[in-house]
């Protein structure tokens, strides 16, 4: 019986993990382990999602570790800055997650966030000292210390991007670090790129250090070094690195692995969770970097990863968690992780509840723009001045793409008072590169600005696409693209003659593949406004380091507007 790889779809990068054994019944009986699982987010808000699992492949969103705006600045973060790599560690009963927050005009570094349930609430920061990103912390059961490493940019480096992992001992009673530095590691090969993603381990009688170098793209690999005593020195594995894809070439299932981190079940098995992307339709890794799981055999005294097939693709058998769960080895399990097969979330805000769920982010801030009150089953947006080309908080609320086929759809009711009041749904990557449809008010010209009009892409069993121009200052949609800093109308159509003149109508998006077809559904079925290439949306292509967040969007375009837009449903088909 085995897994389908990546247990957590869509962008999931940085994955770091912790057990904790299980609690004996008032029987006699031990419950099963629970294993937790954080990820980086970056300007995302919720930021740092935990997840939970007892069987290592099936896993449940349980909160996120920043879910205060007054924990972090994210309000001036650009897109792929904010919340780093994470490290979720458990020590007595307490959760530990410790990041990095960077490229903020606020407070910024490393910090550290406490919570005795992982759901949360989670702490107010402790921010520590010291350079880098990527910190980890370790706690040395031999000795009762706790220890914090972390990676920063050789001073000196002997090469460009060279970089240097340190260690200081961490006094969690004064939220300090104490004593002196120690630099432990530059890299296992020479000329190799940010040796980042420390953690520490302490297996048998030595002291193991787990990172990746290379760079968190195509070239990424994972090292290993070990010694005799915590503060080292640290002699690297001959084998080094042991685990890559770089030499397997673009056209592999899973590229760019690595950042990973260990973990051992109680029936003495090691899995690794790390990153990996998965491209297609060419090199275009639309979905980002995923979260995949591989078992860790130990030979000579060193980890070795995926025994006998030395790669992360596809799935392995199923990890012994040392305990029979129920539904482990059924039908519904079995290559059926959470999130990889067909999936259908279908979300009518039918009531206000504790508010969204937990697969919903905004972008920088926490403050709710959105209400679920004020039209009761319905999400209220107000069009927000903001936008998705603005380094703000526009009002979009989106999950991430976890499928290369699938589509999304949103039912909005608005009534635009102009050409610059938009609502409908977006696709985003950055600031930089984006798509959105979007019900606006015609101008009385075809083209606003003179921007130009594509054709139309073909998509099956859709009602052929409108002329442009055809505009009578009635309600339209656009699709508008955005790429490399110039925002283009890349099709548009006039709701009245589709009997959508008024009242709500159904935004859709259809994707197969690299081809994003954006329209509205008629009573003649699924009628196609423009088709688009998404691999634009990939981060060879656009830059940074995320995947695409999709859901509603509304913005005024810079202008403050009392027209709001009420979304009823909104509909995620995964095929």
């Amino acid at each position: 019986m085995t897994f389908t790889n990546p247990v957590l779809p869509g962008t999931h990068p940085d994955p770091s993990i912790c057990r904790v054994p299980g609690a004996t019944r008032a029987d006699g009986t031990v419950a099963p382990d629970d294993y937790y699982l954080v990820t980086s987010t970056f300007e995302y808000f919720p930021g740092l999602p935990v997840f939970h699992s007892h069987d290592l492949v099936t896993w449940t969103q349980v909160g996120h570790a920043i879910h205060r705006t007054e924990q972090v600045d994210l309000s001036t973060v650009p897109s792929s800055g904010g919340l780093y790599a994470a490290t979720i560690r458990h020590h007595d009963g307490t959760f530990y997650v410790v990041t990095t927050l960077v490229h903020t005009q606020g407070q910024g570094g490393h910090l550290l966030v406490t919570a005795t349930d992982p759901a949360g609430p989670w702490s107010d920061p402790v921010w520590l000292e010291g350079d880098g990103i990527d910190p980890s912390v370790f706690f040395d059961d031999s000795t009762g210390r706790v220890w914090l490493t972390a990676t920063r940019l050789a001073d000196p480096g002997e090469w460009e991007g060279q970089t240097e992992v340190w260690l200081r001992e961490l006094d969690l009673a004064a939220g300090a670090l104490v004593g002196p530095e120690h630099v432990l590691w530059r890299g296992a090969l020479h000329g190799a790129v940010w040796a980042e993603g420390p953690h520490l381990y302490r297996v048998g009688d030595h002291y193991y250090l787990l990172a990746s170098e290379g760079g968190t793209e195509h070239q990424h690999a994972v090292s290993v070094a070990r010694a005799d005593t915590v503060t080292g020195p640290y002699t690297g594995n001959p084998a080094n690195p042991i685990l890559t894809h770089r030499h397997l070439g673009r056209d592999f299932p899973v590229v760019g692995v690595g950042h990973a981190d260990l973990v051992e079940t109680a029936a003495g098995e090691w899995w690794t969770v790390l990153l990996g992307s998965r491209p297609y339709g060419g090199y275009f890794p639309n979905l980002g970097r995923e979260t995949f799981l591989a078992p860790v055999v130990w030979e000579d005294g060193w980890p070795v990863v995926a025994p006998g097939v030395g790669h992360v693709a596809g799935g392995f058998p199923l990890p012994d968690v040392g305990a029979r769960l129920p539904g482990v080895g059924s039908p519904a399990v079995v290559g059926q992780p959470a999130g990889v097969g067909a999936v259908v979330v279908h979300e009518t805000f039918d009531g206000p509840g504790e508010g969204l769920d937990l697969a919903w982010n905004q972008v920088r801030t926490g403050d709710p723009f959105w209400s679920l009150t004020e039209r009761p089953w319905h999400l209220r947006l107000p069009l927000l001045p903001a936008t998705l080309s603005d380094v703000a908080t526009p009002a979009f609320l989106g999950r991430r793409q976890q499928h290369a086929d699938m589509d999304l759809t949103v039912r909005v009711d608005v009534d635009p008072a102009g050409p610059d009041e938009w609502a409908g749904l977006a696709v985003r990557q950055s600031e930089e590169a984006w798509i959105a449809a979007v019900v606006t008010r015609a101008a009385s010209v075809a083209v606003p600005g003179g921007a130009t009009v594509r054709p139309l892409g073909a998509v099956p069993g859709s009602v052929p696409g409108t002329v442009p121009g055809s505009v009578t200052g009635g309600r339209e949609v656009l699709v508008v693209e955005r790429f490399g800093g110039e925002e283009v109308v890349v099709g548009r159509a006039a709701l009245g003659p589709l009997g959508l003149a008024e009242g709500p109508v159904d935004v859709v998006l259809h994707a197969t593949g690299q081809e994003y077809a954006l329209g509205v559904r008629t009573l003649r079925g699924f009628h196609a406004v423009a088709t688009v290439h998404g691999g634009r949306l990939s981060s060879p292509e656009a830059g940074g380091f995320l995947g695409v967040w999709l859901g509603p969007y509304a913005t005024g375009r810079g202008t403050t507007t009392a027209t709001v837009a009420d979304v009823e449903c909104v509909e995620y088909r995964g095929r």
